[in-house]
C-alpha cells in the first residue's frame, strides 16, 4: 500500500490551479492597511530640496515600530488591569494575566534589542538630518507617557522636567484627556496592591503570618547577635555587631507601619504596608501550589520594570554616542543629562518587589504552615476575596471550639 503522505516522487500539483478558498474578507494589504503604513515615512531631508539623507528612513521606521509596539503593550496592559479590577481572582483569570504579562515582557525584550539597529547609524550620519527633527523629541511620545501612567508611575516620582504635560500636550485636547484618564483610573500597581492585601494568611485572627514572621526574624537576629559577641577578634566582633544592628533597623522599617509609611511619603517605597506583607508571604511560600502563579506574576512585574530600565539605559548610551553629553535634546531637554536622570529607582514602579530579597530568611526559619493553612494553599486555587474571608471565620470558630 502506498504511503498517503507521498505523491510517488512526482511533481507536486497541489497548487497548480486557482485560489483554493474564497471568502468575504479583504486581501492581505487591505486588511493591514499597508497603503497607509508604508506611505507614512516622510523624510524631511528630501522635502527640503536636498537629495535626502539615507539614514533618516531608518530613524523614522524604527520609531514608528516602537510606537506600534507601545500600542500593543497598552492594549495588553488595559486587559490585565481589567482582569485585576475584580473582587476575587480565580485560576483561569490568573493564567490569562500570566499569559498577557509574559507577552508584554517579550515585546519589551524586542524593543531593548531594537536599539542595536539604530546604532548601525554613525554620529555623522545622524548629524546630517538631526536639525530637521527640531522641536520633535521622543519625550513627546504620548503612548509612552500613557504606558508609564497605566503601570503606576506617579507624577511626583518623575524628574522635574518630565512632570509637566501642558508644555508638550497642552495644544492637543484629546491627548490631555487621555493622560488625565490614565492618571485617574486605577493603575496596574494600585490594582496589584489591592490584590496582595487580600493574600490568604495575613489575617491576625487566623494564621497571622506577619506575627509569626516578625518573631522568626527577631529570633534570627538575636541568635546572630549572640554568635557575634562570642567572636574573639574585637575588630570582627564589632563589624558583625554593626552589620546586625543595621539589618535590625532595616527590618524595623517593615515591622513598624509608621516607618514604612514615612518611606512611602519620601518616595523610597511604593506599596502599602499590607501589600508588602502579602508580597513577602508569597515570596517565602512560593513553593505552595496556590502561591505558584502569584509568585510568577510578581516576577513578571519585575521583568517589566527591568526591561523598561534596560531600554532607557540603551537609549541613554546611544544618545551619548550620537550627540555626546553636552548638547541639548531636539525637544529642548538637556539631552543626555536628562535621559540619564530617568535611570534612577524613582522610575521603578514595582521597586518594593526588587527589594524583597532584603527581607528573606533561611528556609529553616520560615514559620511552618498550620494544618488549615497548608490545606488552603495546597488545594484548588480558588479566589482571593469573599470565600477566603468566610473560610477564615470558619477556621477561627473551629479553633475556639
Amino acid at each position: 500500500m502506498a504511503c498517503p503522505m507521498r505523491n510517488g516522487g512526482g511533481e507536486d500539483t497541489s497548487q497548480d490551479g486557482d485560489q483554493l478558498t474564497e471568502g468575504p474578507g479583504m486581501l492581505y494589504g487591505e486588511y493591514l492597511r499597508l497603503d497607509k503604513i508604508l506611505s507614512a515615512q516622510r523624510m524631511l531631508s528630501s522635502q527640503c530640496g536636498e537629495e535626502g539623507v539615507h539614514d533618516e528612513h531608518l530613524f523614522i521606521v524604527t520609531h514608528q515600530a516602537y510606537e506600534l509596539w507601545f500600542k500593543q503593550i497598552i492594549f495588553e496592559l488595559d486587559s490585565v488591569r481589567a482582569l485585576f479590577n475584580t473582587e476575587g481572582l480565580d485560576e483561569s483569570r490568573t493564567l490569562e494575566i500570566l499569559k498577557r504579562l509574559n507577552r508584554i515582557v517579550l515585546i519589551l525584550k524586542l524593543l531593548v534589542d531594537q536599539v542595536m539597529i539604530l546604532e548601525t547609524m554613525t554620529p555623522l550620519d545622524f548629524m546630517a538630518f538631526r536639525d530637521y527633527l527640531c522641536p520633535a523629541s521622543g519625550f513627546q511620545s504620548l503612548q509612552f507617557r500613557l504606558l508609564e501612567n497605566k503601570l503606576g508611575l506617579l507624577q511626583e516620582h518623575r524628574v522635574k522636567y518630565n512632570q509637566s504635560y501642558t508644555r508638550v500636550f497642552g495644544r492637543d485636547p484629546e491627548a490631555m484627556t487621555a493622560l488625565g484618564l490614565a492618571e485617574n483610573e486605577p493603575s496596574l500597581s494600585c490594582l496589584v496592591q489591592r490584590w496582595l492585601e487580600r493574600t490568604p494568611g495575613l489575617e491576625p485572627h487566623n494564621f497571622d503570618f506577619w506575627g509569626k514572621y516578625t518573631r522568626a526574624v527577631e529570633g534570627m537576629l538575636t541568635e546572630q547577635e549572640a554568635s557575634a559577641k562570642a567572636e574573639k577578634s574585637e575588630q570582627v566582633r564589632n563589624h558583625r555587631l554593626s552589620d546586625i544592628s543595621s539589618r535590625r533597623a532595616v527590618f524595623e522599617t517593615i515591622f513598624n507601619e509608621a516607618l514604612h509609611d514615612a518611606l512611602v511619603s519620601r518616595g523610597e517605597r511604593r506599596f502599602t504596608h499590607a501589600a508588602l506583607q502579602g508580597a513577602v508571604m508569597i515570596t517565602l511560600y512560593r513553593d505552595e501550589p496556590r502561591f505558584s502563579q502569584p509568585h510568577q506574576i510578581l516576577t513578571l512585574l519585575m521583568d517589566i520594570d527591568s526591561l523598561i530600565t534596560k531600554w532607557r539605559y540603551n537609549h541613554v548610551i546611544m544618545v551619548q554616542r550620537m550627540i555626546g553629553s553636552q548638547q541639548l535634546g531636539t525637544g529642548g531637554s538637556s539631552g543626555y543629562q536628562y535621559l540619564r536622570s530617568t535611570l534612577s529607582d524613582r522610575y521603578k514602579v514595582f521597586l518594593d518587589l526588587f527589594n524583597l530579597s532584603t527581607f528573606l530568611i533561611p528556609r529553616n526559619l520560615i514559620p511552618p504552615l498550620s494544618r488549615d493553612m497548608k490545606a488552603k494553599l495546597s488545594g484548588a486555587w480558588g479566589c482571593w476575596g469573599a470565600d477566603d474571608d468566610q473560610n477564615n471565620l470558619e477556621s477561627s470558630a473551629e479553633a475556639s471550639m
